[in-house]
C-alpha cells in the first residue's frame, strides 16, 4: 500500500485529487475525495441508488475507458502520442487509485492547455498542436467525452507541442453504437472535435454564454 500522508496533491478537480506517486515520480495517482461515493449514491435518483457505486466511481470509469477499442493496441503504438498511459489501480491509505503517466516538461509537471490558452492565446504553435491532435484523434477513433482545456496538458518535444488527454475519456452516448461501429465512432469524434473547438472559443470570448 502507499502512504500518501506525506504527499501534498498537485491537483484538485471535483471528484479527485492528483498525487505524485512517492515510489515512482513519474506517475501520477488521481484519488477520490473523502466520502466522495457515499455523498454521489445519497444524492443520485432512486434507481441508481439499487446498483453499486461502479457508476459514479470516476476511477472505475477510466478504467473502463482505458480498455475501449481504440486504446488496447502495443505499448509502442501511436495512440499514446496524446494520451496519458494507464498502469492500473494501486492501493493508497487514501483509497484505491488510478495510476497514470506524469506529464512533464524538464521536470515540472505540464500545463494544462487552458492554461496556455489564457496566457497566450491561439498561437500559430497551439494551432499546429491541435490541428495534429485532431488528426490523432480521427485516426484513432479515440472515445472522449467533452474535450475540456483542462483535461489536457502540453508536452514539449524538440521544440514543439504536443497535447495529451490526461482525463476524460470514454463516451457520452447513451446508446453506445460508437463502442462497436466505426460509422458510429467517426460522427461521435467529429461532435468532440467540434465541440473541443467551441469551448476553446468560449473560454478565451470570457465564458459568455452557452458554449455548447
Amino acid at each position: 500500500m502507499i502512504n500518501l500522508n506525506e504527499v501534498q496533491s498537485f491537483a484538485e478537480g471535483g471528484n479527485r485529487k492528483c498525487y505524485i506517486n512517492p515510489n515512482n515520480p513519474k506517475r501520477c495517482l488521481k484519488v477520490l475525495h473523502k466520502d466522495l461515493l457515499e455523498n454521489l449514491q445519497k444524492n443520485s435518483a432512486w434507481y441508481k441508488r439499487l446498483g453499486n457505486n461502479d457508476d459514479l466511481d470516476d476511477n472505475l470509469r477510466e478504467r473502463k475507458a482505458y480498455n475501449q477499442k481504440a486504446i488496447r493496441s502495443p505499448i509502442n503504438s501511436s495512440i499514446w502520442d496524446h494520451l496519458a498511459m494507464w498502469y492500473g489501480m494501486v492501493e493508497t491509505n487514501l483509497g484505491s487509485a488510478s495510476e497514470t503517466e506524469l506529464i512533464t516538461n524538464e521536470g515540472e509537471i505540464a500545463e494544462t492547455l487552458e492554461t496556455y490558452l489564457f496566457r497566450e492565446g491561439l498561437t500559430p504553435e497551439i494551432k499546429s498542436a491541435l490541428k495534429n491532435f485532431e488528426n490523432w484523434v480521427r485516426t484513432h477513433l479515440v472515445l472522449t467525452k467533452n474535450i475540456i482545456p483542462h483535461n489536457i496538458v502540453i508536452k514539449k518535444e524538440n521544440g514543439s507541442l504536443i497535447l495529451k488527454i490526461i482525463d476524460g475519456l470514454g463516451s457520452k452516448s447513451f446508446i453506445p453504437l460508437p463502442k462497436y461501429s466505426k460509422f458510429y465512432a467517426r460522427i461521435y469524434v467529429e461532435r468532440r472535435i467540434k465541440l473541443m473547438w467551441s469551448r476553446i472559443h468560449w473560454d478565451l470570448s470570457g465564458r459568455i454564454g452557452d458554449w455548447k
